[in-house]
């Protein structure tokens, strides 16, 4: 058997959006929200995939929605490569799917709770071991929360999570398991098709049972995915690559200045400018040379040839 990842977001739109992934939805929103209690008994998907659309790779953003027997609007996104202001973005989503509800001239009351479930394949809070973390609002000192669960904020971070196989004790690490490891599958584990809901969604990633304009749509998203994360991880690269050799000059320059001051007490302002001005090389050899210099006179000297 081969499986296609379900982090690539048109496979999962069609494992957990479909009109047939209903039970699917409600089990994985029961591990991951409620920690593996039946709390969802019934949602409704309201923005099915659908096999007849055409989705091209201009569309950049797929995500599911549905609406619990409650009202409550949850909105589950898979995002792979880091982007700028992602989290500002997620709480933008929220925010407008939960305004969105009422219409024009309508009371609060017909208002109900959202909730944006957000997985990362990429570590988005750093020094914080948890693999999901929930927000709500909350008093700033005295951590009691806002009196209606209106918004809530749920991250799934993929890297986090270390388990192997024989570790998978509760339905939430295996959904979790599902999301980081299918496509290394290469036939369905004991552990997961013990649990209805995740051998059907196991069948729905198996390649096998999709049409061949499903894979290509599957491949081409999967290889964009991939040239996006290296985009960005060459740019962070470069960023770090640049923010070290300013830090080196900057540290070149401190040292320069004050090998100076000891040697010849203030320095002008003009020089210090000329200083602050030279290339890291150029500081590294005036580093050495200032022993040579009898006065000022002979630093400007030095300089005037740079």
């Amino acid at each position: 058997m081969k499986f296609i990842s379900p982090k690539i977001d048109y496979a999962f739109k069609k494992i957990f959006g479909s009109q047939q992934s209903k039970d699917i939805l409600i089990s994985f929103l029961n591990a991951i929200i409620y920690g593996g209690e039946k709390v969802i008994k019934s949602l409704t998907i309201i923005n099915p995939y659908n096999p007849g659309k055409t989705i091209t790779l201009k569309d950049t953003y797929l995500d599911v929605k549905a609406v619990l027997v409650d009202g409550s609007l949850v909105v589950i996104e898979m995002q792979v490569a880091r982007m700028t202001a992602f989290s500002k973005r997620v709480m933008y989503n929220l925010v407008k799917g939960y305004g969105n509800q009422l219409k024009t001239g309508e009371d609060y009351p017909l208002l109900n709770p959202a909730i944006a479930l957000t997985i990362t394949d990429f570590i988005l809070f750093k020094d914080k071991p948890d693999v999901i973390n929930p927000f709500v609002f909350k008093h700033r000192e005295k951590n009691w929360k806002y009196p209606d669960d209106e918004l809530q904020l749920i991250f799934v971070e993929l890297p986090k999570f270390k388990k192997t196989l024989s570790e998978l004790n509760t339905l939430t690490d295996k959904w979790i398991y599902f999301l980081k490891e299918t496509s290394s599958l290469d036939a369905i584990p004991e552990s997961l098709g013990e649990v209805e809901e995740i051998e059907m969604a196991l069948n729905i990633a198996n390649s096998v049972n999709m049409t061949p304009e499903e894979l290509e749509i599957v491949e081409q998203r999967g290889i964009a995915l991939q040239d996006e994360k290296g985009r960005i991880t060459y740019a962070e690269q470069q960023g770090e690559a640049k923010g070290e050799a300013k830090g080196r000059l900057s540290e070149a320059i401190a040292l320069v200045i004050r090998l100076l001051k000891k040697r010849f007490g203030e320095i002008p302002g003009t020089i210090t400018t000329q200083v602050e001005g030279l290339l890291l090389e150029d500081l590294e050899s005036l580093t050495e040379d200032i022993l040579d210099f009898n006065s000022l006179e002979d630093l400007e000297s030095w300089l005037k040839e740079r």
